[in-house]
C-alpha cells in the first residue's frame, strides 16, 4: 500500500510492521507524533502492544530495557533533551545487551532553545555503544526501523534511527507500506538467548570487577564489528523480498570523480541534485552519503574515497574545539591509506539552518580552489 505520511509516522508504521511488543512514551516535539500514531494503534487493536507512558526520556528507555531483558521486542522514541536524558540509560542497554530501537528526530540542544535540526543530540550518544543510521526519505525510515530489530536482534545490541527534525519529521512524502506477512517473513519473532524467566534464572546487570568487565567491553566490540556484516547481509535479504534496498553506504557518479562531497541524512538528497548540476557544467563531482555511522563502515569510505583527488565533507553537527563529527571520523578512516586525498571539513545548517544547492556549490568551488585542506570552514554565515 502506498500511503503518503510524515516521517514520524514513517517511524510508527515501521514499528507496527516489526509487531513491536512494548512501547515506551514520552513526548517531546518534534518527537511527538511518533508516539502518538503508535498509541491509536495501539487503542483501537491494530497494533497488539503494551503501550507504557512513563514520567520522563530515562523512565522510557528504562522500561525499554527491562521489557527488552524480559524478551519483548521493545521501541521509543525521542528528540535532543529528552535524548540527554536517556544518556546513562542508554549504556545501561548497550551494556545489558537489549535490542532496543530507538526512534531519534535530530533536533538542535538547547540554551537558546530550539526544535529544530541538527545531529549533536545523536552524536553526543556516539561512544555509548548503540548503534546509528541517519536516513534521507521517509521510506528509509520505515524500512530502516524494520532492519534496524534484523540487525539488533542479531548482535544484541540497541540500535537509533535518526531521521531530521521537519525536513523528515513532519514532511509528508509517499511510503510503500508492505504487507505484514512479507515483513514476518524478513524479520522472525525475538528469540533472545538469556531473558528474565523464573524457570530459568539468571543474575541481570550485577556488579562485577577488572576480572571481568574488560571482557564484556571487548564482547561489545566484537558484536560491533559483527555488525557490519549483518547490516549488509540484513540489506540483501531486504532488497530480495521489497525490491528496494540500502547499504552502509551509498555512493553516486563517484568512479571517475575529482571531487567527492560527502554527507548524512536530507542534505544527501539536495547535494545528489547539485552533484547533477554541477555534472552538466563539466566538473567531475560525486557524492558519499554514509548512512550507518555506528558501526562506522571504514572499509566502505576507504574503497570510495581512494580514487578522489579532493574530499569534501559536509557536517551538520560540530565537536566544538576540533570539527565536524563526520569529518573527524572520515579523515580518521583514511590516515592509513598510501593514497589517502586531502580533505576539507564544513559545517553547515546548524539549528535548521537552510543547506541549499548555492550552499553546495560554494562548498564544492572552495575546495576547488584551495590548495591546503583545512578543517573547520562555516557555510552560511550572517555576517
Amino acid at each position: 500500500m502506498m500511503k503518503v505520511i510524515m516521517g514520524n509516522h514513517a517511524l510508527s508504521y515501521g514499528a507496527k510492521l516489526s509487531r513491536v511488543q512494548v512501547i515506551a512514551a514520552y513526548p517531546i516535539t518534534p518527537q511527538t507524533q511518533v508516539v502518538e500514531l503508535l498509541s491509536e494503534m495501539c487503542a483501537n487493536g491494530e497494533l497488539d502492544a503494551k503501550f507504557v507512558k512513563v514520567e520522563s526520556e530515562h523512565s522510557a528507555m528504562a522500561a525499554s530495557i527491562g521489557a527488552s531483558a524480559a524478551g519483548a521486542r521493545a521501541f521509543t522514541a525521542t528528540s535532543a533533551q529528552g535524548l540527554a536524558l536517556m544518556h546513562e540509560m542508554i549504556h545501561w542497554a548497550v551494556g545489558a545487551r537489549t535490542p532496543i530501537v530507538l526512534g531519534n528526530i535530530n533536533r538542535a540542544m538547547g540554551p537558546p532553545w530550539s526544535i529544530w535540526t541538527e545531529q549533536n543530540d545523536s552524536l553526543s550518544e556516539r561512544d555509548t555503544g548503540i548503534m546509528q543510521v541517519y536516513c534521507e526519505s521517509n521510506q528509509e525510515v520505515q524500512d530502516t526501523v524494520i532492519q534496524s530489530f534484523k540487525v539488533a536482534e542479531k548482535v544484541l545490541l540497541p540500535c537509533m534511527v535518526v531521521l531530521d527534525a521537519f525536513y523528515l519529521s513532519h514532511t509528508y512524502e509517499p511510503v510503500d507500506i508492505p504487507e505484514q506477512s512479507l515483513v514476518d517473513e524478513y524479520l522472525p519473532p525475538f528469540d533472545p538467548p538469556y531473558k528474565l524467566d523464573p524457570d530459568d534464572p539468571h543474575t541481570f546487570g550485577s556488579l562485577t570487577d577488572a576480572k571481568w568487565y574488560y571482557e564484556l567491553r571487548y564482547k561489545i566490540e566484537v558484536a560491533m564489528n559483527k555488525a557490519r556484516y549483518e547490516w549488509k547481509k540484513a540489506n540483501e535479504e531486504f532488497e530480495n523480498i521489497f525490491d528496494r534496498g540500502y547499504g552502509l553506504v551509498e555512493d553516486y557518479k563517484c568512479e571517475d570523480a575529482d571531487l567527492i562531497l560527502i554527507t548524512s541524512g536530507t542534505i544527501t538528497g539536495t547535494a545528489r541534485i547539485t552533484v547533477d548540476i554541477l555534472r552538466e557544467k563539466g566538473k567531475k563531482v560525486g557524492l558519499l552519503k554514509i548512512r550507518v555511522f555506528r558501526p562506522f563502515p571504514i572499509d566502505e569510505v576507504r574503497d570510495i574515497l581512494g580514487s578522489a583527488k579532493k574530499v569534501a565533507c559536509i557536517d551538520r553537527n560540530i565537536s566544538f574545539g576540533h570539527s565536524g563529527i563526520f569529518f573527524a571520523e572520515v579523515k580518521s578512516a583514511l590516515y592509513n591509506l598510501s593514497n589517502r586525498p586531502p580533505i576539507w571539513g564544513y559545517i553547515a545548517g546548524l539549528g535548521g539552518r537552510d543547506v541549499t544547492p548555492e550552499s553546495i556549490i560554494e562548498i564544492v568551488k572552495r575546495t576547488e580552489e584551495s590548495d591546503k585542506p583545512e578543517e573547520l570552514i562555516w557555510i552560511g554565515l550572517k555576517r
